[in-house]
């Protein structure tokens, strides 16, 4: 049913246009019929010469109903909470058809768990959706909209992911090859979808259920546990402080992961440590550097399109794109 009504407008816009063009046809076929010379040859000319547009038309809406020829991007909610209805904004290639299974990805936006706006990685999933994959958008609570924790935005971002997963069939996604994905608090959010223990509250369901398959963070935080400023978001709480830090819930088990820093993001200490715990137990992380940027910088052109390049090689190397990127390299 999901897939019919992603196909509805567009198959209905092509049938519309198809039928009036087809009773323009039948107005000029009837005059020449009328002119024919005897009345069986009149029923003649009009039914042979209406035939090949009729099956025009059922050609085109067949198409129609099995491919979306153009990006199309939709919504869904994933969850409902007390303090809102939080929405997956899902966009579809070009050529997407009800039987695919293509790999997904999932992006969360940045803010510090405070603020920020679901549009943050617009250019991200377009991007990565006109390249093949079912890329998507979570929106998630945060403080200052919904007067919650980063505790909660995790129960947010597991929830997301296993909607998303759960949903796969429906989508035209490949269950096993779903990527998380986030800058900064996003991108802390992202990796807690993989890294990390159940938290209290969180409903009763298989881990399997949101677990990605490879990660791609965009200068995350990776450790609540001894970062002061951090932990006071938490209130403090040791044992949810551990339970939320990435870096500390590696394990050999744990996906391929590709971070992004500006060596200037005070946070890249995090990345590095990171990078230094999973090298021994034989997981990947690639590590992309901007020299002397910020954190954010890949907010900003020209690091938008030079990390998007970076992202494509990556998923490519895990077999998740095909074909060269359609970025140009600068």
């Amino acid at each position: 049913m999901l897939r019919h009504r992603l196909l509805f407008r567009s198959s209905f816009k092509t049938w519309l246009g198809c039928h009036c063009w087809l009773a323009q046809q039948c107005r000029v076929r009837h005059s020449t019929a009328r002119r024919a010379s005897s009345g069986t040859k009149r029923r003649f000319i009009t039914g042979f010469e209406i035939a090949p547009s009729v099956l025009i038309v059922v050609s085109i809406l067949n198409a129609s109903a099995h491919a979306v020829d153009a990006p199309v991007t939709k919504s869904f909610v994933y969850k409902e909470t007390p303090q809102a209805a939080l929405k997956l904004f899902v966009h579809y290639p070009p050529g997407w058809q009800a039987s695919d299974s293509r790999p997904g990805i999932v992006f969360f936006f940045g803010g510090g768990w405070q603020r920020g706006n679901v549009e943050q990685f617009a250019r991200q999933a377009e991007y990565l959706a006109s390249r093949g994959m079912i890329a998507a958008r979570a929106d998630y609570r945060v403080k200052s909209r919904h007067d919650v924790s980063p505790r909660d935005c995790v129960l947010d971002a597991r929830a997301a992911l296993a909607w998303f997963r759960s949903h796969a069939t429906e989508l035209g996604v490949d269950p096993g090859k779903i990527v998380a994905s986030g800058g900064s608090a996003g991108g802390h959010l992202a990796a807690c979808t993989a890294l990390g223990p159940k938290l209290d509250g969180e409903p009763d369901a298989d881990q399997a259920a949101y677990r990605p398959n490879a990660l791609v963070l965009f200068n995350p935080a990776l450790r609540f546990d001894g970062v002061p400023r951090l932990m006071e978001r938490i209130g403090g709480d040791e044992g949810v402080g551990k339970a939320i830090s990435p870096t500390l819930n590696l394990d050999r088990t744990s996906p391929p992961t590709m971070i992004l820093y500006g060596t200037a993001d005070q946070l890249y200490a995090q990345g590095k440590e990171f990078a230094e715990r999973a090298k021994p137990l034989g997981v990947r992380v690639e590590m992309f550097t901007a020299d002397d940027q910020p954190h954010g910088f890949f907010n900003r052109p020209p690091w938008t399109d030079r990390t998007l390049l970076a992202v494509d090689k990556f998923l490519a190397s895990l077999g998740y794109l095909e074909g060269e990127p359609t970025i140009a390299e600068r």
